[in-house]
């Protein structure tokens, strides 16, 4: 079973899972550009902006600790909640929209066992646009004590890459952390059936902290 999450150091930031093929080569350009920046002036023109980059990649992928809330269903992104939607089934929607100055990690909303994960092809819309919906996604399902509880990932116009973290058949606690996705994005959660949201248009969340549902 994953780490809880909720027993490790508070305040610690670690680079998130799935960040190499980005980072590393971002890095060790300003690296260089650096350490060459004395000697040629074409290095040292490329040292700012290549270091800036790089500060600003390593901020992207930060994967902070997170003390984990009580409650049934958990946020299981930061962002913004973009819309609240009644479902034809029953369930209720909630949409949240990640910048790219969010924290791009996501966790479990509930404890529980993944049932199963899906990638499915699609554009790259952005995440904010209702077309959104077509784009490449990963579909989640948990089995929880409160029946099915299904989560979409959603890449945006800049996000070309989801990384699930765990496969099919995986137990997770709840704010365990389950994918990254790069860059701007979605993630959709579906409350099930009797569950209300507890979170309003325009609110902030936070994975792992943010309470999504109502007692």
């Amino acid at each position: 079973m994953p780490h809880s999450p909720s027993s490790a150091p508070r305040g610690r930031v670690r680079i998130a899972r799935g960040a190499s093929p980005w980072l590393l080569p971002t890095v060790a350009t300003a690296a260089v550009a650096l350490l060459r920046a004395r000697r040629s002036k074409r290095a040292a023109a490329v040292a700012v902006p290549a270091t800036a980059l790089a500060a600003g990649m390593l901020w992207f992928f930060r994967d902070p600790e997170r003390e984990i809330a009580q409650g049934r269903v958990i946020s299981p992104a930061d962002g913004v909640v973009q819309s609240i939607m009644p479902w034809h089934d029953g369930r209720t929607r909630v949409a949240i929209f990640m910048s790219p100055l969010n924290v791009h990690v996501n966790r479990a909303p509930l404890a529980g066992t993944v049932a199963s994960v899906e990638h499915v092809p699609g554009g790259y819309v952005p995440a904010f646009n209702k077309e959104s919906e077509n784009n490449e996604r990963v579909i989640w399902h948990f089995d929880t004590e409160i029946g099915d509880v299904e989560m979409i990932q959603i890449a945006g116009a800049v996000a070309r890459r989801i990384v699930p973290y765990v496969p099919q058949g995986c137990k997770v606690e709840q704010g365990d952390r389950v994918g990254l996705i790069r860059f701007g994005s979605r993630v959709d959660i579906y409350l099930p059936e009797g569950v209300e949201a507890g979170v309003e248009v325009g609110q902030a969340t936070t994975a792992g902290v943010t309470r999504l549902d109502r007692d």
